[in-house]
C-alpha cells in the first residue's frame, strides 16, 4: 500500500516539482510490480522510508522508532484513510452537483462547496421575513390532496410539472424564481405558481396575483416576472403596484373591483388553505414532478429532476 500512497502524493507534488515527478515514476513502477505480483524495488521503499525517518529523528527519537517498527501497518492505515476521504469527497461532490448540498437534497450543514449554505436557505413562515437555514424536515411536504386548480398556470401539454411556491419579497424566492422560469421555458414543462406571503405585509399581493391572472392570463406572467425583480421595498406601495398594472396593460380599476368581490376573497382564502396542506415551512418550496426542493438550488439541480439525472 505504501507504493499506492506514494504514487498519489508524488503525482500531485510532481505538478510543481521535477524532483517529485521522478519519485512519482518510481512509485508507478513500484505499483506496477505489485499488481503483477512482483516485489517492489527495495531501494525505492527504503529511500522514502529513510527520508521520513531522517525528518522524524530531528523531532523525536520515539516517533522515529515507532515509525520504523510499524511502517507497514502505518502504510495500511494511511491507505484506508485515503480511500475513505476520497469516497466522501467524491460523494460530497456528487451531492453538491445534483442536489446543491454536499449532504444531500435539502440538507443543511456545512458544505465546503457552499460554506454559507445559500442553496438551502429559506424565508421561515411567521417570522416577519427573517431568513434562516431550513430547520424542519422536507419529508412532510406534499402535494397530496392539494387543489391547485385556481392558481396561475402554464399548460405545455408536458408530462413534467413544476409547482413554485414563493414570496415576491423573499430574497431566496427571488433568487430561485428566474431559474424555475428558465427551466419551464427551456424544457417546455407545465408550471403552476403560488404566492405565499411569508414576509409580513405581502398578503395583498396574493390577491393582486389572483385578480391579475383572472383578468388576463398571458399578461399575468410578464407582471409576475417583474414583481420578482422590482425593488422589493416598493412592493408594499399601492401606487407602485397600480403603476405596474398599468404598464403591463391591466385595467387597474378592474383589478381593484375584483379585490372587493366576495367570490374572489373566498377563492383567495381557499388558496391559502390549500397551500397550508402542503405543510410548507418556508419559501421557496418547489415541487418538480412531485419531488420537493426547499431553498434556491442551482439551475443544474432543478434540471436534473427533469432530465432524470438524480439516481438516489
Amino acid at each position: 500500500m505504501f507504493c499506492v500512497i506514494a504514487l498519489i502524493i508524488f503525482s500531485i507534488l510532481g505538478i510543481f516539482s521535477a524532483t517529485h515527478r521522478a519519485l512519482a515514476l518510481e512509485a508507478l513502477d513500484c505499483v506496477f510490480r505489485r499488481v503483477t505480483f512482483r516485489p517492489c524495488k527495495m531501494d525505492f521503499k527504503e529511500k522514502i522510508k529513510n527520508k521520513i525517518l531522517a525528518k522524524l529523528l530531528n523531532r523525536s527519537d520515539l516517533a522515529a522508532r515507532m515509525f520504523n517498527k510499524h511502517f507497514e501497518l502505518l502504510s495500511w492505515i494511511f491507505f484506508i484513510l485515503m480511500v475513505a476521504s476520497t469516497f466522501y469527497i467524491v460523494k460530497g461532490g456528487y451531492n453538491y452537483y445534483f442536489y446543491g448540498s454536499c449532504n444531500g437534497l435539502n440538507q443543511s450543514g456545512f458544505c465546503a462547496f457552499d460554506p454559507s449554505g445559500e442553496n438551502n436557505k429559506i424565508t421561515q413562515l411567521n417570522t416577519a421575513g427573517s431568513c434562516s437555514a431550513k430547520g424542519q424536515s422536507e419529508k412532510d411536504l406534499t402535494l397530496s390532496g392539494v387543489d391547485l386548480s385556481s392558481f396561475p398556470k402554464i399548460t405545455a401539454d408536458s408530462k413534467n410539472t413544476i409547482v413554485f411556491i414563493g414570496c415576491y419579497e423573499c430574497d431566496y424566492s427571488r433568487k430561485a424564481y428566474p431559474e424555475i422560469r428558465r427551466l419551464a421555458k427551456t424544457e417546455k414543462t407545465n408550471l403552476i405558481f403560488a404566492h405565499y406571503p411569508a414576509v409580513a405585509n405581502t398578503g395583498y399581493l396574493s390577491d393582486i396575483a389572483y385578480c391579475a391572472y383572472s383578468q388576463d392570463q398571458e399578461k399575468f406572467w410578464a407582471l409576475n416576472d417583474y414583481l420578482f425583480t422590482a425593488d422589493k421595498t416598493k412592493l408594499s406601495d399601492t401606487a407602485f403596484i397600480n403603476q405596474a398594472l398599468d404598464e403591463f396593460g391591466f385595467n387597474a380599476s378592474g383589478i381593484n373591483k375584483c379585490l372587493g368581490e366576495p367570490s374572489a376573497k373566498n377563492i383567495i382564502k381557499n388558496q391559502f388553505k390549500e397551500l397550508q396542506k402542503t405543510k410548507l415551512y418556508g419559501t421557496p418550496t418547489i415541487f418538480i414532478n412531485g419531488q420537493v426542493f426547499v431553498g434556491p438550488k442551482p439551475y443544474r439541480v432543478y434540471r436534473s429532476a427533469i432530465k432524470k439525472f438524480i439516481f438516489f
